[in-house]
Formats: structure tokens, C-alpha cells, sequence
């Protein structure tokens, strides 16, 4: 059996800056039980992602997250906004959980994003670029 490594390729440039994101998890083939909106934050964004670090309900979620049968619709609260960007994700890497720790990073690829959302993210990465590079 062989594998074939997906070679690491962006689209947008991502930045480094700390932005509050509420977020569900979403399922039409599982019947996942929780209707909770999360807390969690990104200091990692980009025009075709972030990483989410917050909790997940279980970690029995992480295959079906990987395999895309769990998505996230997640709402980014960016400071050049007045109203918060909705965005549904597939989680793309999770990152290992401590045992007795719920939180974890999710590397979340927009699956599906309002060209004027993703407008929105992108001005809000170009400007926090220029104001780094100063």
C-alpha cells in the first residue's frame, strides 16, 4: 500500500494575528447530539483557512472531522468587521489532544465561503501584512 504525500500548496498568504471565532459542528450522515456553539480562537488566517484552536466534543470526532462527515460552520469576528463572517470548513490536520484535554488545533480549509466573506478575510490579511511590514 503506498501513500502519496500532498505537497504543501497556498493559495492566499496567511497571517499571524489573534481573532475570536464562534463555531458549530455540522453533519447531514451523523447524528452528532449537540447543538452548542464553541468559543475558540485562530492566530493563523488565511483566504482559504485558519487554525482553530478550541475544544471538540469528543475525541471519538477526530476521524469523522478527517474524513469530512463532520464540518464546521464557524464565524469569524475580524475587528474590520461590524458583523461576524460565516464560513463552513472541513478540517484538513487536527493536531494531537494532551489526554483530559478537550481543546485541540483543527487546520480548517473553507469549504464553502461568500466571495464577499472571503473578500472581507483577504482585505483584513492585506492590511495586517502592510502593518507588519512597516
Amino acid at each position: 500500500m503506498s501513500f502519496e504525500v500532498e505537497s504543501e500548496r497556498r493559495e492566499f498568504v496567511r497571517i499571524k494575528t489573534s481573532i475570536p471565532v464562534r463555531y458549530k459542528f455540522l453533519s447531514r450522515s451523523l447524528d452528532l447530539g449537540v447543538e452548542e456553539v464553541y468559543e475558540g480562537t485562530t492566530n493563523d488566517l488565511s483566504g482559504s483557512g485558519l487554525l482553530l484552536a478550541g475544544k471538540v466534543p469528543s475525541p471519538s470526532w477526530i476521524p469523522a472531522l478527517l474524513m469530512g462527515k463532520i464540518l464546521i460552520g464557524a464565524n469569524l469576528i475580524l475587528p474590520s468587521c461590524d458583523v461576524p463572517l460565516k464560513v463552513l470548513a472541513r478540517v484538513a490536520w487536527a493536531e494531537s489532544m494532551e489526554e483530559g484535554n478537550d481543546r485541540c488545533a483543527l487546520g480548517l480549509k473553507f469549504q464553502d465561503v461568500a466571495k464577499e466573506v472571503q473578500d472581507e478575510i483577504l482585505k483584513y490579511v492585506i492590511k495586517v501584512q502592510m502593518t507588519k511590514s512597516r
